[in-house]
């Protein structure tokens, strides 16, 4: 609780005891009214001091001014311990909603956490701290166990394991080396680390997470929009409803009943009709109940740019992937090995990789991580690269070629053609056909169940989008149990599918497209919904998309739905239990059955229980 709050609990506390004292000492008139004024300034100044800004600043219709307007009246009618009350338990709902927003604020802010405060740097031989924002592109910062990296770079020296739990809201370790790429924002657990900056401060990763997370709260959802506007057509509304309340029922009697008008009873109507209609149940807990989604889904590494992506997430009806970096981990590793008859896998493999040693080409890499025996790269002599086939070299003076189909055709040699989708590399030695290897990208983990969840969830079509051939897209595809592949694409061909998607979509229905590279920006733009893979996505990618997946993990989208699908529940829930209630307490109190305690429940007690209900938004199961 904050020292605010605290203020707030013992001036309800004082008054409530002082409401408790006055009830047992017998008093009237003036000397009533001047005892009961103290516990009202007590709990009821701040409100009473907004109204009056807010009439003098011309923003007249707001909660405060319908509670000093219904409080005071209810005193100068000698109602003072319905005044006070009134006062008394609005404190009370403001106190609880105010604790409300600061938990679920917690929520989000628990994110700040990864700000770092300094940057080491090494001067003189001794490690003195700047500000991240100092520290320029390709310096060198030192990192000890329990800091948070300030900022983006490449791991020079050491090795350690980083908590990155405050970004992708996974709690397992990750392990680091020299050579590795890191981001801002983890915290160094073990070893000291010596790190190139590769980005400034204000473009890095704790940065632009940090200013999605400051800004999400600018773009407003409809309903948000929509309670706004109603709030402000409602309030004038009500009171002059009031004021007609109070007026017109006494004209009425005198005028045509000749009755007595009992201007005393319909003025108290009139004030318990106020307190009744008072919005705020509505105007604090729709606001909240998106502040806690979006804080919900940060708490579980998704950062959801605005509470309209979020609202707009609860009516996702197609899922659209790109293949490479989203549902395949993007790296190629050999997946099989077929040596022809006497010759090992384990030689083959050898071979292939000894030729490659030289190149940088990802294939060349994914040869020698496979080979589990030392490279000996001065048994390598006369390596010639043929662009679009592969390499021929010298291995301990025999000749060797390694590469795809047409180099076997161009040096005519004899060879089994591989028929599984992927990348072969056929191997040959003194032009004599050893046997091929097939690389292939990798399904990511979670790949499989994310689709699954997915269509567990409701989306009527998952959809695949990739550049690749399209044996390897109808492979992918059939193994996630995707509805529709489409390969070979350019950029702007993904576009053209997005926007043939979107023209076949129905009502509300949503299209989320889910990429990282470069060439996705434009598709993330286009759908109804971006949404970006963060930790390993461009940072184009990240800047188009309206979510961002920080842990790359694809089944985190079905968990981003359910969490939007539960807080539109609970604003639903809201608007209809708040509304309902003061509808049938405005009635009866214009009738004069409701009294200013069974007003102080439309308002207060209603208010307490939206709050109350929204505060489950925090929760994701």
């Amino acid at each position: 609780m904050t020292r605010k709050q605290k203020k707030v609990l013992i001036r309800i506390i004082i008054a409530a005891v002082l409401m408790v004292v006055l009830h047992f000492i017998p008093s009237s008139g003036w000397l009533s009214l001047l005892l009961y004024l103290i516990p009202y300034l007590i709990i009821g100044y701040d409100i009473l001091r907004k109204a009056i800004l807010g009439i003098v600043h011309g923003e007249v219709f707001d909660e405060n001014f319908l509670m000093a307007i219904a409080t005071v009246g209810a005193i100068g009618l000698g109602e003072y311990a319905e005044g006070v009350a009134v006062m008394l338990f609005y404190q009370i709902g403001e106190l609880f909603q105010s604790y409300a927003v600061g938990k679920s604020r917690r929520n989000i802010t628990a994110l700040m956490d990864i700000r770092p405060d300094y940057a080491n740097i090494e001067k003189d031989g001794e490690i003195e701290r700047i500000d991240p924002e100092e520290v320029s592109v390709g310096e060198m910062i030192i990192v000890r166990p329990g800091e948070k990296i300030p900022l983006d770079g490449v791991i020079v020296e050491g090795n350690s394991s980083l908590n990155t739990s405050a970004l992708t809201g996974e709690s397992v370790p990750r392990d680091v080396c020299p050579g590795d790429e890191i981001i801002s924002g983890c915290v160094n657990i073990t070893g000291l680390l010596k790190i190139r900056t590769t980005k400034r401060f204000g473009e890095s990763t704790v940065s632009k997470i940090l200013d999605l997370v400051e800004n999400s709260s600018m773009k407003k959802s409809k309903s948000e929009n929509f309670i706004s506007k109603f709030a402000r057509i409602y309030t004038p509304a009500v009171c002059i409803g009031a004021v007609a309340l109070a007026v017109l029922p006494p004209l009425i009697s005198i005028l045509f009943l000749h009755a007595e008008p009992e201007w005393g009873n319909w003025f108290f109507r009139a004030l318990t009709f106020l307190v009744i209609s008072c919005p705020c149940a509505l105007v604090i807990s729709i606001p909240l109940s998106f502040f806690g989604g979006i804080g919900a889904a940060s708490k579980c590494g998704v950062l959801v740019k605005g509470s309209n992506y979020l609202e707009a997430l609860s009516e996702a009806g197609y899922v659209v992937f790109d293949k490479t970096g989203t549902l395949t981990e993007g790296v190629f590793r050999v997946k099989a090995i077929y040596a022809m008859e006497g010759y090992a896998e384990e030689e083959l493999l050898e071979i292939a990789a000894l030729a490659e040693s030289y190149s940088s080409h990802p294939i060349s890499q994914s040869l020698r991580e496979a080979c589990t025996h030392q490279l000996q790269q001065e048994r390598v002599s006369d390596i010639e690269e043929i662009g679009g086939h592969g390499i021929t070299a010298q291995i301990d003076g025999k000749s060797v070629a390694v590469g795809n189909a047409k180099l076997m055709h161009k040096l005519q040699i004899d060879y089994e053609a591989c028929k599984e989708p992927g990348t072969v590399v056929y191997v040959a030695l003194e032009r004599q056909y050893l046997g091929c290897i097939l690389i292939a990208d990798v399904i990511k983990d979670g790949a499989k169940e994310a689709i699954a969840l997915l269509k567990e969830a409701g989306i009527r079509k998952s959809v695949m989008l990739t550049g690749d051939n399209r044996a390897v897209a109808d492979t992918v595809g059939a193994e996630l149990g995707l509805d529709e592949i489409h390969s070979e694409l350019l950029p702007a061909d993904k576009v053209s599918q997005v926007e043939a998607l979107l023209q076949e979509k129905t009502g509300k229905e949503k299209l989320l497209f889910v990429g990282d590279g470069v060439n996705d920006a434009p598709v993330l733009t286009r759908a109804d919904i971006g949404i970006a893979m963060g930790a390993l996505g461009s940072d184009a990618a990240i800047e188009a998309a309206d979510v961002v997946l920080m842990d790359d993990d694809p089944k985190k989208i079905a968990l981003a739905i359910r969490v939007s699908r539960k807080c539109l529940k609970i604003v639903k829930e809201n608007i209809v239990f708040a509304l309902a209630v003061k509808a049938l307490c405005l009635i009866l109190g214009a009738l004069g059955i409701a009294n200013m305690w069974i007003a102080i429940f439309a308002d207060v007690g209603v208010m307490v229980l939206a709050v109350l209900n929204a505060t489950r938004t925090l929760r994701t199961s």
